[in-house]
């Protein structure tokens, strides 16, 4: 667009003409550079090169020439067009036939003949000879001289962010060739750059044909990179650390900081905002030696009534995490959240569901209670072991779902504390024991937390933009939480001190001597999450190791999802957590109260006696 307008504008108005010069010139390049270099062994000239054009932060990305997928129509067939979506599917890489080199039989001259798009990529048999001299019409392929490429085909869907009110959201196929394969896989973002064509639609029987709209990408740039600001700079490492440095003497204030950054429109309920955070940051993944998997993510379940905020914390979670699913369970099938076999074009292909689309990411279910029971066992395996194993259709295959799921659910009826958590919720234990935390938010009749909360409603409807008291650096931002949640999960491999496996053991023994009232969570998976808590409770401190904190940190959040505790009394109803103004000393009290109910007290000599 700089150097040379007139051919910029070439480019974008004719890119089917100019587009094949730019690939043969590259080629032509490339010969010429070879002159120098032919004493080098390694160096060869490529024949499948292209000049790909790509048009982020130049003019050209203006509505005309970047429309949304819904909004593409036949002015914009034959220019270069720039789509923004996500990929619903990923067809299979194919071969096909690329230019043709004919000969004719009475000049003998030889003409290349292009596969055409618009009839599915076939060949057509020239009509007559293009040399002026000659008139004949009989024509013979020159067989070693043909060439093949790779192809795919991928479908996307625009994005529902940019929706305007009451539209659906609509899609386009995209065909993707040679060093563009592969590089995408479904549920990735992506800004395609192309050529718009149509092709007809297959001729089946009393199927009315159409040219469908279909674009030939010339580009492909994913966007999960942009989306997670995930290039962390330098200074901003720095002002973590310095953050860090600040609070060394009271390091549970500097957690709290950032623990208000967790959905901040939601008042107190500090244990479910720890909660969330831990889960996002997750465990260490442990493979032993013969390739036993233990999981790293955690998984948390909110039980509670109407109007205690769990769907807030679902949608700010998936703000948080640089992939992110919602689905409902009324809305969701077992076929929807794990796969499902699609006919594509007489052939059966696999289209991901919701937790292969969040691999790596996260998957939030809301109304969990109202999915059927056998969708519901679908996701046993993707929650435990991480994989999906399919046999449909003949497609028998593994997918892996690394993912965090995130549940909501109410209580059927009026929770009763007296019961166990799978009565009250009617989920099976099974399912029960693979939540890491499982939180019960009971609306109980509090009239001071009911004052309290109704004054930080109602002034944070009278507040203006301007006056907000709270935004000095306590409340982080989202783009700051979201970046330091990504740099801890990168950065911090914890290991556990001895201190922390005694804490964690003795607990883990106190809880399976009284578990008789909720036996279907402490299980051995009760340890494995504890361990998986303490971790990421470690990664949160911005430290390495384990130390005795984590492990009575990740205690006390297991306490806080157990109804009737083995421990502490004085937990109560998670609901009514708040923050407190000196959280290193409530902290102080509360883990002497728990040493002491574990009676491992006396192995830690550096709490000192009038403390104990």
């Amino acid at each position: 667009m700089d150097e040379n307008p007139p051919l910029a504008h070439l480019i974008f108005s004719q890119p089917t003409e100019y587009l094949p010069l730019f690939d043969e010139s590259t080629i032509w390049a490339q010969k010429v550079i070879f002159e120098d270099y032919k004493q080098m062994e390694n160096a060869s000239v490529k024949a499948y090169v292209h000049v790909r054009i790509n048009v982020c932060g130049s003019p050209l990305e203006y509505p005309e020439t970047f429309p949304s997928i819904g909004r593409v129509r036949v002015k914009h067939r034959g220019i270069l067009l720039t789509l923004k979506g996500t990929v619903i599917r990923s067809g299979a890489i194919k071969m096909i036939e690329g230019e043709t080199i004919f000969e004719c039989r009475v000049c003998k001259h030889r003409f290349k003949v292009y596969p055409e798009v618009e009839t599915r990529n076939s060949i057509s048999r020239p009509t007559f000879c293009p040399s002026q001299s000659c008139e004949s019409t009989r024509f013979q392929i020159v067989e070693d001289k043909k060439t093949c490429h790779d192809y795919q085909e991928i479908k996307i869907q625009e994005s529902t962010q940019v929706l305007g009110v009451g539209a659906i959201p609509r899609s386009i196929p995209a065909i993707l060739k040679d060093d563009l394969v592969d590089i995408v896989k479904a549920g990735d973002d992506v800004i395609v750059t192309g050529v718009l064509t149509a092709k007809w639609s297959s001729d089946m029987k009393d199927v009315r044909c159409d040219l469908e709209p279909v674009l030939i990408a010339n580009y492909v740039r994913r966007m999960n990179e942009v989306k997670s600001d995930i290039d962390i700079p330098d200074n901003i490492i720095m002002q973590f650390k310095q953050f860090w440095s600040d609070f060394e003497d009271t390091p549970l204030k500097g957690r709290n900081a950032i623990l208000r950054a967790i959905c901040p429109q939601v008042f107190g309920l500090f244990t479910v905002k720890l909660a969330v955070a831990l889960t996002l940051i997750g465990g260490v993944q442990h493979i032993d030696a013969s390739g036993t998997k233990v999981r790293g993510e955690s998984h948390l379940l909110l039980v509670g009534d109407p109007g205690t905020g769990k769907s807030q914390f679902l949608k700010f979670a998936a703000k948080l995490s640089n992939r992110s699913v919602i689905t409902t369970g009324l809305g969701s099938t077992s076929a929807g959240l794990t796969v499902t076999a699609v006919k594509d074009g007489g052939e059966w292909v696999l289209e991901a569901g919701a937790l292969v689309l969040a691999d790596g990411g996260l998957c939030c279910i809301d109304e969990f209670d109202s999915m059927k029971e056998h969708d519901r066992a679908t996701i046993h395996e993707a929650m435990e072991q991480q994989t999906i194993s399919v046999a449909k259709a003949g497609l028998v295959t593994t997918l892996s779902t690394r993912t965090i799921v995130f549940g909501a659910t109410n209580p059927k009826g009026q929770y009763d504390p007296d019961q166990p958590l799978s009565v009250n919720t009617t989920l099976s234990g099974p399912l029960l024991s693979r939540f890491d935390i499982v939180l019960v938010l009971l609306d109980t009749k509090n009239p001071q937390w009911d004052e309290v909360v109704s004054s930080h409603i109602l002034s944070e409807a009278e507040q203006s933009k301007g006056s907000n008291d709270e935004s000095l650096p306590d409340i982080w931002s989202l783009t700051m939480l979201r970046r330091y949640i990504h740099f801890v999960k990168g950065y911090f491999r914890p290991i556990l001190t001895k201190e922390a496996e005694k804490v964690i053991s003795s607990y883990y023994q106190l809880q399976r001597r009284s578990a008789t009232h909720n036996a279907a969570r402490t299980t051995v998976r009760m340890l494995e999450s504890l361990i998986r808590l303490a971790q990421a409770h470690a990664r949160l401190m911005f430290r390495n190791e384990v130390t005795r904190l984590d492990a009575i940190a990740a205690i006390l959040c297991i306490e806080s999802s157990m109804t009737t505790s083995a421990i502490v009394d004085s937990v109560g109803n998670a609901l009514h957590s708040n923050f407190t103004d000196n959280p290193d000393h409530e902290y102080a009290k509360q883990e002497r109260l728990i040493l002491d109910k574990l009676s491992c007290i006396d192995d830690f000599p550096d709490i000192n006696i009038d403390e104990r």
